[in-house]
């Protein structure tokens, strides 16, 4: 009899491992991979940005790394620390980031909850009860014998083997999911970082048109001045004199629409970092920005590890790929294992003596039938949704590899047109005082000298956009690549899971494989 218990328990034993290690049903999820040889446009790979050569003029020329890596800080290359303090304080302190930091890690709790049915359910039962008996039917002649005490103490136990790995492709799905979770954080980090120095770009160039206008009207004061005197002493005319109060009017109209860009900018930039628009914050100049001069171009083959979007489309198809295995286990047979090992005695002294144990273990097994095909179709939902997820992808990388190639083509684009622009102003500035000695000369009208500081104004408001969206270009491209967040922990978890495996492999408390990192 005890060779048959141990017999029966190592064929229990067997058969749960091979539950716990089995194959699943359905099919097993691979990461996609580019088709072919891309690339972001016709031609060889560029090595630099240089923009067209002009007479007389030198631009700052950036050089292009193919396959380069990016760096986790990319906007400390800058060289602006104020920046760098802005960037740190919206990473630790927005408050959409914490949020969704809260949210990633319930998620995981959830994919792990979704991993305990793997193992045996346990519970404990005591009930002590009083009880009585009929007179009738109670056996026992004493006065008081059909009433006795019952103390019943028992463990139930249960286990649902995943014959068919309809459990292990439900954890799967549910890590996926938290796998979404994770990498619309990384998207938003991102974004979060991108917008801060867009809005910061933003004030510096308000401010430094500001400044280009003060100047102006600084200037324009002056010349009226001028006037106002040469008209009294009957040198200048009157329409002279009133069309430069014309000119210096226009010029201090333009002034509130761009306070207006720094004061939204500033508010922006408060909300990002945290805090009310009311908070004093550092505002960098323009004049502190540098080019880096040199920029990674990540191969496209890579974009499928380093956009958050693609890695979150890619989780995705990975749900629906999991989704697949369960559908088809729901229709195939389910077996459930039960125990409930226990004693009943009259009395607490009496647990644990010979006699008074009691047992039952038993098995269950269910097929489904019958059920309006539901089951069924259920299974080809999934599969189509799989291959919806599978088209959505391909957008998404898509998409990816248009946003790297707008941003090389904008970073050559509008190096050239800095260059253009910045030969403007040069040629404008030295209009400017051409003109203004040829009208001391009394060779040319106060009319042209406005004209032509006029140019001048417009065409140093000028220079300021196209220095703004050189730098924009480059914040757009490390946007472009990903951000770099494989070099940082946005989670907010000390020990982040690497894949989904790890849900349901390691131990409970042991510590998670640390995040991915591109060499």
């Amino acid at each position: 009899m005890m060779a048959r218990v141990l017999d029966y328990r190592s064929v229990l034993a067997a058969f749960v491992a091979a539950s716990l290690t089995g194959c699943s049903v359905g099919p097993d999820f691979h990461r996609p991979t580019l088709e072919g040889k891309v690339r972001y446009q016709p031609g060889p790979a560029p090595t630099a940005v240089q923009a067209t050569s002009l007479p007389g003029q030198i631009t700052q020329s950036q050089g292009l790394v193919q396959g380069g890596d990016v760096s986790g800080d990319w906007w400390t290359l800058f060289g602006v620390p104020e920046l760098n303090t802005l960037v740190e304080r919206a990473r630790a302190n927005n408050p959409s980031l914490q949020s969704a930091q809260t949210t990633l890690k319930a998620a995981w709790e959830q994919a792990k909850v979704q991993a305990s049915p793997m193992f045996p359910s346990i519970s404990a039962m005591f009930e002590p009860t009083r009880n009585k008996t009929t007179r009738a039917l109670s056996p026992v002649p004493a006065s008081n014998g059909y009433l006795y005490n019952l103390h019943t103490l028992q463990l139930n136990i249960s286990y649902a083997p995943d014959l068919w790995g309809g459990l292990r492709r439900q954890i799967e799905a549910a890590a996926a999911q938290a796998e979404v979770q994770r990498f619309q954080l990384e998207a938003m980090v991102n974004t979060i970082i991108n917008s801060l120095l867009v809005a910061v770009l933003q004030q510096a160039s308000a401010n430094a048109q500001i400044a280009v206008l003060n100047d102006q009207i600084a200037i324009q004061k002056d010349i009226l001045r001028i006037l106002q005197d040469r008209y009294r002493l009957g040198d200048a005319a009157l329409a002279d004199v009133l069309a430069q109060q014309t000119v210096m009017t226009n010029t201090a109209a333009a002034l509130p629409p761009l306070k207006l860009l720094a004061e939204q900018a500033h508010d922006q930039i408060a909300v990002l970092v945290g805090v009310t628009p009311d908070a004093v914050l550092p505002e960098p100049r323009l004049e502190q920005f540098h080019l880096p001069g040199t920029l990674p171009v990540s191969l496209p083959s890579q974009l499928l590890e380093q956009r958050p979007d693609v890695r979150a489309a890619e989780a995705q198809m990975h749900i629906n790929s999991a989704q697949v295995g369960v559908a088809i286990a729901n229709r195939l047979p389910n077996v459930q294992l039960s125990a409930t090992p226990g004693q009943a005695v009259n009395a607490m002294s009496q647990f644990f003596a010979p006699g008074s144990g009691n047992w039952e273990i038993g098995a269950m097994v269910a097929q489904p039938l019958f059920q309006g095909f539901q089951l069924w179709h259920l299974e080809r939902e999934a599969r189509e949704t799989l291959l919806a997820s599978s088209m959505t992808y391909r957008a998404t990388v898509l998409g990816a590899i248009q946003n790297v190639a707008d941003a090389l083509h904008a970073l050559q684009d509008d190096a050239d047109t800095l260059a253009a622009t910045q030969q403007s102003d040069t040629t404008a500035q030295q209009g400017v005082k051409i003109t203004r000695a040829q009208n001391t000369m009394g060779d040319v009208s106060v009319a042209m000298v406005m004209t032509v500081e006029q140019q001048a104004l417009l065409a140093r408001q000028a220079l300021v956009q196209a220095r703004v969206a050189r730098f924009s270009d480059t914040v757009g491209l490390f946007q472009a690549l990903g951000g770099g967040w494989w070099h940082r922990n946005d989670s907010g978890m000390k020990n982040p899971p690497a894949t989904w495996q790890g849900v349901f492999t390691a131990a409970p408390g042991a510590p998670a494989t640390p995040a991915r990192t591109v060499n």
